[in-house]
Parts: structure tokens; sequence; C-alpha cells
């Protein structure tokens, strides 16, 4: 196609946005800047009766957070507005009266309940050449009778038009030729008077028109839809200027068979939602990436591979990695399963990563929520840097640095019972004169001082170590001992050894 490339990631404001929406909308962005084109957001609220407050802005922020920004939309504005469908009503209209003037749709009144009694009468009933002509519409009460209708005020919708016995050709970028015969498609409702809105399928296919989309990228569950918007470009007049077709697999259940729900994220403790979703009808609190400790550059990368790989075996991808990277080629037509666990993977790299400068901001509110406070920046950066592999999740690193923060207020039981002798007592007296005679406690200068130490007076180097560990950090857990102790102020590290001699009591004989 030697066109401009535009992509356009159009989600329904009717709650929060799905992490299968997420990924489409990357894989939206990571296409359009791999080509140097441009992507826009436009909000689909034809429905009136399922909008959310507050989704709309929950997308925007959602879609921030990950750093996929847009070049035109409702909040960036542009030439092709608005990026609202419930604001383009007067463009909506003359589209529907071209159909309806060219004989591709008609004016049908049937009320909710005679398309039911059509259904009880009809077996497998759908609306179109078939049974149309059964039906109180234009085609079947004249041109006169339809006028006095709707000058009652009686409300309608509009129908397309599909003559069967045609096969309608969908050529997909990750699919290939998908053919449909058109006797299998329905005459759908493109149009509601009641709330003088189109439905999804007619604004679809003028906005994506309008706004010069060249390659609509969306999920598999609108495959079905594909060969109706194909019907609906030619009865428009506009074949020659159909979009690329693009439709992502599906992202599965991490367990069993079947699409990836909220319900798999509440059984198996996992997001499916990028940011917390308080539902405004409900007050239900749904759990989002964001919240949960992820990093937004691990969920990007995570997303990225579910359905599509680089063609190598690099799983540790920036967003411009992806961008560099990325072609159709390389995506699945089968279905991703969701493996959440390897989400979790990735949070650990990316966090392993992060400087360390970078990791002591996002720790510092961790720090004010457990009530911690008087430790400068730079003692938070060297604390969580020695910790930082053993964590998954920002939060994580207070239980592996706690101890740097605040001294134990008990003692590991095991610990005390494997480490803690009826001599240790006075070996920690002694210990402490050797720390408080060092005047250079960098770890490797304390090091060989403690180490030299134990040797001459012929103690157990692991008693010894391990008691001087329990004491300072309340377990036989943490870094390197004299890395924690470079760190920590001496004085801190000789009042923490003199409370646990107090404290600890004599090993019972």
């Amino acid at each position: 196609m030697d066109r401009k490339v535009r992509v356009r990631f159009a989600p329904s404001p009717t709650g929060p946005l799905h992490i299968g929406g997420v990924r489409t909308a990357l894989y939206n962005y990571i296409f359009a800047r791999k080509n140097g084109g441009e992507m826009i957001l436009r909000i689909e609220d034809t429905d009136s009766r399922r909008f959310v407050p507050g989704a709309e802005d929950y997308i925007n922020e959602s879609l921030g957070w990950l750093g996929i920004q847009f070049d035109e939309g409702v909040r960036e504005g542009g030439p092709h507005g608005p990026y609202r469908q419930s604001e383009r009503r007067d463009i909506y209209r003359r589209y529907v009266k071209q159909l309806l003037d060219d004989g591709k749709a008609y004016i049908a009144f049937d009320t909710p309940e005679e398309l039911e009694k059509a259904r009880e009468e009809i077996p497998n009933f759908q609306y179109d050449a078939s049974t149309r002509m059964k039906m109180r519409n234009s085609l079947t009460l004249g041109e006169e009778e339809t006028r006095r209708l709707i000058d009652a005020g009686e409300q309608y919708v509009v129908r397309i038009l599909i003559e069967p016995g045609r096969d309608v050709i969908v050529n997909d970028l990750i699919r290939g030729e998908v053919k449909i015969n058109s006797s299998i498609i329905d005459d759908k409702v493109l149009y509601k008077s009641a709330d003088d809105l189109p439905t999804y399928h007619l604004a679809n296919i003028v906005d994506d028109h309008l706004m010069e989309v060249s390659h609509v990228i969306r999920g598999e569950e609108w495959l079905p839809s594909a060969p109706l918007h194909v019907l609906l470009y030619e009865a428009l007049g506009w074949k020659d200027s159909m979009p690329e077709f693009v439709h992502l697999p599906l992202l599965l259940k991490p367990v069993g068979n079947g699409k990836l729900s909220k319900r798999d994220g509440d059984k198996l403790g996992f997001p499916v939602f990028p940011l917390e979703w308080h539902d405004p009808n409900s007050g239900e609190i749904s759990s989002g990436y964001r919240e949960k400790g992820y990093l937004p550059e691990a969920v990007v990368n995570f997303l990225a591979l579910l359905g599509w790989n680089p063609g190598d075996d690099s799983e540790l991808l920036s967003m411009q990695d992806l961008i560099e990277k990325f072609s159709f080629d390389h995506c699945s037509k089968s279905g991703a399963k969701f493996d959440y666990k390897k989400g979790i993977w990735f949070n650990h790299e990316y966090l392993m990563r992060m400087p360390d400068d970078k990791l002591a901001d996002l720790f510092m509110p961790v720090l004010a929520r457990k009530g911690v406070d008087g430790f400068d920046k730079e003692y938070v950066a060297h604390a969580v840097g020695m910790v930082k592999g053993r964590a998954d999740f920002v939060d994580d690193l207070w239980t592996q640095a706690d101890f740097f923060f605040k001294a134990p207020e008990e003692y590991a039981a095991k610990d005390v019972k494997k480490r803690w002798s009826a001599d240790t007592p006075r070996i920690m007296g002694e210990l402490i004169e050797v720390l408080e005679g060092i005047d250079d406690m960098t770890s490797a200068n304390a090091e060989k001082i403690v180490l030299d130490w134990i040797a001459s007076k012929g103690y157990h180097l692991g008693n010894v170590m391990n008691a001087f560990r329990l004491a300072v950090v309340g377990s036989c857990r943490g870094p390197h001992m004299f890395d924690i102790t470079e760190l920590m102020p001496r004085e801190e590290v000789v009042a923490r050894i003199r409370k646990a001699v107090e404290r600890i009591p004599a090993p019972e004989n």
C-alpha cells in the first residue's frame, strides 16, 4: 500500500481497559512508529447505555503510563476531529442518507417483540434476504407508509442491504485471504433513531475512511465483522481506499482453554487491567499492574511477546527495540497463553537493571507507608541496590531491606537456636571493641580486620559471622555483611549488637 501509515486505537468507554486491549494499542503504536506513521486515539461511545463515567480518563491514563503516545485524539486534537463518536452525529447522518438514497440500506420498524416472535417461528432466524420481506420495513411497507411512520415519531433502525450468494474476500496481513459467503451475513443495524447514533459498524467505517486510516489492527474477536466492513466500504464507494486488515491472536487463559478473563486473574492472583479500577456503579475495586508494582517497561515487553516474536532469541526489548524489530510476519495466527509468571520474571529483570537512584525514588513511598523517614536518597539507593536481586517488585524491597531502616525488635528463633551459644555474648562484646577501633569502615578493609581478629582468637568463623548478622539484621539473611556495615553508621551497628546481647536469652543446656 503506497500511502502514509495511519493507525487508530478505538476503545469504548464501557469500563476499564483490558490487558488484551492494551496489547492491541501497543501493536498499533510500534507498527506506526516502525513505519514513520501516525496513531489516533478515537473513543467509540455510540452505545450510550453502556457508557461508564471515568472510563475515558482511565484509558488515557493507562496508555500514558505505558508510554503509548498518540499523534491525534480526544486530548491531542487534530485535523480529523472530533475524536469522540458521540460528537460526530452530523457526519454519520450524511452517510446514512447516502446508503438509503443509493438503495444500499433500508429502514426497519420491527419492535423487539416482533423480532422475538420471528425468532420463535423461524428456525435459526436472521434478518437477511430470506426473511426481510416478511418483516415490517421500508421494502415491504413502501415509501408512503414509511414516511408516515417516521413523521408519526415511530422509532426505527437502518439496516444494510446484503445481497446473498457472493464471496466476500478479506485480505489479512496475518491470516492471509479469508473468504466468507455473503449469505451468512445478516442485514446488520447501522443506525438507530432512538438515540440518533450509528452502530459500531457504520461509525467505524466512516471514521476510518475520513481519518485516512491505512491499517486496521485489532483483536481476533473482530474478524467475523470484517466481511461486513468490506461490504460497507464498497456500498459507500470507498473500495479503493479500504485499509489493510490485521487481526491479532487472542490472549488465552493461563490454564485451560478459552479467552483470558478477569475471573482468571482473580483466581490466580494477577491483574488483567493496566491500572487499578474503581467501578463507579458497584464500588468493586479491581487490581492493576501499576498498583501491583509492575514497571511499565516490563509490562510493555511482556505484552509484546504474547503473539509476536522478534525472530531471534532476544527477550528483553525496550520500546525502541520493539519498534525496530516489529513485523507482522512474526505474529502468530493462534492464541497466546497468558503466562503471568513470565510477566513477574520480566518485572524482576527490569527492576534488576534499573539505576539504584531511580529505584530509590520508587521505594521512597514504600518507606513513607511504613512510617520510616530520616534517610537521604543516597543511603536508600545503596540499600536497595544491595538487595534488588532478590526482589520481583518494588514492595519486595522492604522485605529484603527493612533492617537498613529499623533495628530488629525480635530475632528469628531458628537462627537463635542454631547460631547463639553461651559464649556468643562475650564474643560479641569483643567484636564491638574491634569495630570501634576500625578507622576505615569500607567493606574490604573492615572484613580483613574482623576476619584476622577471628582467626587470631581461634574462633569459629561461621559461628561468629552468623551471630554478628543475627544481631544486626535480626535473622541470617541479607547481602554481604561488610557491605551492610559499610553503609550503616558504625554507632547503629554497635547499638544493635549490644541490644541483641541484652535481649537474646542464654541458650538452654
